[in-house]
């Protein structure tokens, strides 16, 4: 069962980055950061960069009970698409904490995983996949699922197994490590 979901890593993985070679993209799915924005990054990880903000202790908590939060901090590159606590809060009610707890670990690890993405993945990389996609673009995540980028004028919106749309919020933030993005949904595997 394990080797049956890394292959399905691997798979969605080409899938991404066959989709951002096509959007101009350095071909190892990871883009190309303009050197202005890995100038400011210096030596910030992720794991600083949301650890810093307010807005996002609910994702910080669970990264930390989990352990990811060393993974972020670690040389990545990640894309990592962070829900703010008001995301957090659209959640049925007591559903954060049940994931916190002990015995949830393996889920809450699903959850966050499916939120993070192999490489640096800049909006412009993809708003460029949905373009070349004809519409769409299919993105792999790190927990070895998939979710689908659409555009809705000049949002980017990204869908979940289950159909739930986030938005990519706010400006991107690039790190030493990687890029995080704001999301206003916290997205589910199937």
């Amino acid at each position: 069962m394990r080797i049956l979901n890394i292959r399905t890593s691997l798979a969605a993985a080409l899938i991404l980055v066959a989709g951002c070679e096509k959007a101009g993209t350095t071909g190892d799915g990871n883009a190309p950061v303009p050197a202005e924005a890995a100038e400011a990054a210096g030596n910030a990880t992720i794991a600083d960069g949301i650890a810093g903000n307010a807005s996002d202790s609910k994702f910080v908590a669970a990264a930390k009970s989990v352990g990811l939060d060393k993974t972020l901090a670690g040389p990545g590159p990640y894309t990592v698409l962070v829900p703010s606590d008001a995301a957090f809060d659209k959640l049925k009610a007591g559903s954060l904490d049940t994931l916190m707890k002990p015995e949830s670990r393996a889920q809450l690890t699903g959850v966050l995983t499916y939120h993070i993405l192999p490489g640096t993945i800049l909006v412009a990389d993809i708003d460029k996949a949905i373009d070349n996609g004809k519409g769409k673009a299919v993105l792999a995540t790190m927990g070895g699922a998939t979710l689908t980028a659409t555009k809705d004028g000049d949002k980017i919106i990204l869908t979940d197994a289950a159909g739930t749309k986030a938005v990519i919020s706010g400006a991107e933030d690039v790190r030493s490590n990687g890029v995080v993005h704001q999301i206003d949904a916290v997205l589910m595997p199937s």
